[in-house]
């Protein structure tokens, strides 16, 4: 039997010794429970038994980050330690099944009575295991062969109003922004399949633009339609795509779920565009959920080709560091050992990003392998469409070159209009 071990590694807070609870970690999510049982055998126990790598100690705080009936039962109070906990599940316990992945590393672990605050922080995955999970089907290479973009990041922009456009009005849309020269379009999370563009309608419609562009010009625009459904429909959802010419599905990966994206990347040979909303609930308590790291392990075992990673000084929550961070985990192989096959995921910017926020970006992932969208960036900027996505292509151009935006203003007028609109 097979003895490779999942590393989990976790950021623990609890009143009580964090190693004894570390243990109960290990014990409630393997072979043990709180106490032992009969058919529990030493045997067992060595073959199924988690193990309690490393409990690090760090500063303790007066006040639990979460309340615990449990400890006020007890009436055990603080100071409340805080503890880095590495912890090795056997593979064998798992098999090759994400939901039960899922389940292993977190399950009832945020639920355990003496933990005032846990937070899963990163995965560590043999490459022996990876090898069970399906590789993405474009990741980096493939999507650069599909859209012909080799040199640079590629450019996209998402479709907005977010919702309420008929799909006459979306498909008017995605043929501007075609000849605006865009790489990359892409439906917004919250218009899957509504009732004034329905998925049947909609599809074909962008699609008979996109067509007509890609036969005049040869370039191949990629479009990402939000597909998320149940898994069934989300299959007929992307034989649509596929039928009318298209490469590209995206789908809320919280709302569909482990199960719903592996069902799907099994089913389709279509670019899985992975849209993490939602994730925020599980990952801005710094003591309590799961952070980037050991989500997108689970999730680019499902197969999605592409990951959003929010943006750099852009409008929502996350700090530069955590953006670049996930940028770079994407960029990466996924086994901790390495892998022969290319499975990097295209990491995908969005959240107010414009020519000004390029230059950051592009430092954060330390190369050009990146999806770099800007919705109101293109679509407001005062030169429109076309002028907002010039101003991408010179900032870059400037980046390339090692100047200042600034500084190439001179001849990058385009540029010169996203500075002085949008950095005001």
């Amino acid at each position: 039997m097979s003895n490779l071990h999942i590393e989990a590694t976790y950021l623990l807070e609890t009143p009580m010794d964090p190693a004894r609870i570390a243990a109960v970690m290990a014990g409630e999510q393997s072979s043990g429970t709180f106490v032992r049982v009969a058919g529990e055998t030493d045997e067992l126990r060595a073959r199924a038994a988690a193990e309690v790598l490393e409990v690090s100690e760090l500063e303790p705080v007066n006040e639990p980050s979460l309340e615990s009936a449990y400890l006020q039962r007890k009436a055990v109070a603080g100071p409340y330690r805080r503890a880095r906990v590495r912890i090795a599940y056997p593979v064998a316990n798992i098999g090759r099944n994400l939901p039960t992945l899922a389940a292993t590393v977190s399950g009832n672990l945020y639920d355990i009575g003496e933990v005032t605050g846990l937070k899963l922080l990163s995965l560590s995955i043999p490459q022996a295991y990876r090898a069970r999970y399906p590789m993405p089907t474009m990741g980096i290479a493939g999507t650069r062969a599909q859209s012909g973009v080799h040199d640079r990041p590629l450019f996209g922009t998402i479709i907005k109003p977010n919702v309420g456009m008929r799909s006459n009005e979306i498909a008017d849309l995605v043929e501007t922004l075609c000849e605006a020269g865009v790489d990359f379009i892409k439906d917004d999370e919250v218009c899957a399949n509504p009732d004034h563009a329905p998925i049947s309608e909609r599809i074909p419609a962008v699609m008979a633009r996109i067509r007509t562009y890609r036969e005049r010009t040869g370039r191949d625009v990629m479009m990402a339609f939000n597909i998320t459904d149940e898994t069934d429909a989300m299959r007929r959802h992307a034989d649509l795509v596929a039928s009318e010419g298209g490469s590209c599905v995206m789908a809320s990966l919280n709302w569909c779920g482990l199960s719903g994206m592996e069902s799907l990347r099994a089913y389709t040979p279509l670019a899985i565009h992975g849209h993490r909303n939602g994730f925020g609930a599980m990952s801005r308590h710094p003591l309590l959920g799961i952070g980037f790291d050991a989500y997108q392990a689970m999730y680019r075992l499902a197969g999605v080709d592409h990951m959003h990673v929010h943006g750099i000084g852009g409008k929502f929550v996350d700090a530069a560091d955590e953006v670049e961070s996930a940028a770079r985990r994407c960029i990466a192989p996924l086994a901790a050992d390495g892998t022969d096959a290319d499975d990097r995921v295209m990491p995908a910017f969005s959240s107010g990003q414009w020519a000004g926020t390029l230059p950051r970006t592009f430092e954060a992932v330390g190369s050009a392998d990146f999806l770099f969208m800007a919705g109101g960036g293109i679509l407001a900027h005062p030169g429109g469409p076309a002028a907002g996505v010039q101003s991408l292509r010179q900032a870059w151009d400037a980046v390339a070159a090692g100047q200042s935006l600034q500084a190439w203003t001179s001849k990058a007028p385009e540029l010169g209009a996203a500075l002085e609109f949008f950095g005001a």
